[in-house]
């Protein structure tokens, strides 16, 4: 297909877009620069001027503001549970995306290209499970949360199901959402009621 005449912004977009549509419906083994510039209507070269490999191409993609994943900010919602909803929520619905189910052959595939899940752990897991645990110390420094229970594995537990849920059933539910937060999270972290 020849280049179109988009150029810059809409460009690139396009570009990761396809990225990410072209891995979530393949796997990273079979994602290429041949594939992705048909996908995206463009020419490999448009491709090959801004990234050297398909694993760079990938991560711009998965961390783009736009395409990607982005930045994600604290809900603020004024409670704990509040929050675990809207973060664990949001994670809910974007796994339903393009650059959400493009997660999907990365971690199921990790054995296979150990190097880039390790950089997609870092750049896009690990700063959500952050965010909880942020969340956690604060919640403990507000009576919400035991202290103990603000630690970076209880953290990951609610991005954990919601992922497996998602692998399990090909969509998280906002009832799901809701069972993860009150009957897992909530419990695990909760202070002791006054007099227990």
């Amino acid at each position: 297909m020849g280049e179109t005449r988009r150029r810059g912004d809409a460009l690139i977009r396009a570009i990761l877009e396809a990225a990410l549509v072209e891995l979530a419906e393949t796997s990273f083994e079979e994602l290429s620069f041949e594939k992705v510039a048909a996908r995206a209507r463009t020419g490999k070269a448009a491709l090959y001027r801004r990234w050297a490999t398909p694993e760079d191409l990938v991560l711009a993609a998965l961390t783009d503001p736009d395409a990607g994943f982005g930045e994600t900010r604290p809900p603020e919602t004024g409670t704990l549970r509040g929050d675990l909803l809207a973060l664990l929520g949001e994670l809910a619905r974007v796994l339903d995306e393009p650059h959400g189910r493009a997660l999907r052959p990365l971690i199921t595939q990790r054995a296979r290209n150990p190097e880039l899940f390790a950089r997609v752990r870092t750049l896009v897991l690990r700063p959500r499970q952050e965010l909880i645990l942020g969340l956690l110390t604060d919640a403990a420094e507000h009576g919400e949360a035991r202290p103990a229970a603000a630690t970076a594995r209880i953290a990951a537990v609610g991005p954990r199901l919601v992922l497996v849920e998602h692998m399990e059933a090909g969509t998280v539910t906002a009832a799901e959402v809701t069972a993860i937060v009150d009957e897992v999270l909530l419990p695990l972290v909760q202070p002791p009621a006054p007099g227990r």
